[in-house]
């Protein structure tokens, strides 16, 4: 089976999830967050999950830290693309911020790119993370308008990717 990554990006409330949740009827989808280490570690030092301008701030700070340190969020990308083609898995969607941290992950893995655009909605400029988002060519640019249309644009997107992937029926 041929499986496809897929480096996920867009501000806040652009609808990624809800698209990689659209995807998931399509094929099977293994969805992972650059950032979820760091969350874990933030929860532990008094992070309570909420996503003001300060939190993430405070999560991409974190961030560059923890990949000056150790690569953290790298290694535990590394560590999520073996389980994932260990897996039966067909898709992985990566979520990443940083341009630098898209092209890595291009590089090393053959990954794809997908920008996923909701008119109306102002990038989030509070942090380096955030305020990047639109510093990448992307593969693919998807913009959600209405649900009906991004599960539309799920199913298509699927099928792109690739035609001979086994599909999962939606009845």
């Amino acid at each position: 089976m041929d499986k496809k990554i897929i480096i996920i990006n867009g501000t806040g409330g652009s609808g990624k999830d809800t698209f990689v949740e659209f995807c998931s009827k399509y094929a099977n989808v293994f969805n992972f967050s650059s950032i979820d280490k760091v969350k874990e570690i933030a929860k532990i030092i008094g992070w309570t999950g909420s996503k003001s301008e300060k939190d993430r701030k405070f999560l991409s700070d974190l961030k560059k830290l923890t990949t000056e340190y150790n690569d953290m969020a790298f290694n535990s990308i590394k560590d999520a693309i073996n389980t994932f083609n260990n897996s039966d898995m067909d898709v992985m969607f990566i979520h990443i911020r940083e341009p630098e941290e898209i092209k890595r992950a291009v590089d090393t893995f053959g990954a794809k790119t997908l920008l996923v655009k909701r008119d109306g909605l102002a990038n989030i400029e509070s942090n380096y993370s955030d305020a990047s988002v639109d510093n990448y060519n992307y593969d693919y640019v998807i913009r959600n308008t209405t649900l009906e249309e991004l599960d539309e644009k799920a199913d298509k997107f699927i099928e792109k990717l690739n035609n001979n992937l086994i599909r999962k029926k939606t009845k």
